[in-house]
């Protein structure tokens, strides 16, 4: 098992900056790709960000391509998201997952998930 734990999120005004944190326990946190998704209410969760297993190829969502850049730290088995230019439409619970392969954008191919940290921008 790998026990994930976000934290960083918080309340900030549109154009503001926030960097959330995924601390990774549990497993070796080489083997695994890093995703970032986030769910507003009423909605599904949807794919923010990815990192390869040692950090050399990231991916992201077309509407946070520019503004968002994920990155990772092994030796303190964490990964970041650190968020610029926030909208209101970045609103949201993000989350941290961890996955074996490359290339996932949807949530159902990720094993673990931490609990959530809440991210609410004010336009």
């Amino acid at each position: 098992q790998m026990q994930l734990a976000e934290s960083g999120g918080g309340l900030m005004q549109a154009g503001g900056s926030l960097r959330l944190s995924c601390v990774a326990s549990g497993r070796s946190f080489s083997s695994y790709v890093m995703g970032w998704f986030r769910q507003a209410p009423g909605r599904e969760r949807e794919f923010v960000a990815a990192i390869s297993w040692t950090g050399g190829s990231t991916m992201y969502a077309d509407s946070v391509k520019g503004r968002f850049t994920v990155s990772r730290d092994s030796d303190k088995n964490t990964v970041y998201l650190q968020m610029n230019s926030l909208k209101p439409g970045d609103t949201g619970v993000y989350y941290c997952g961890a996955t074996a392969g490359w290339g996932h954008r949807v949530h159902r191919e990720y094993d673990y998930w931490g609990q959530g940290t809440q991210v609410t921008v004010s336009s």
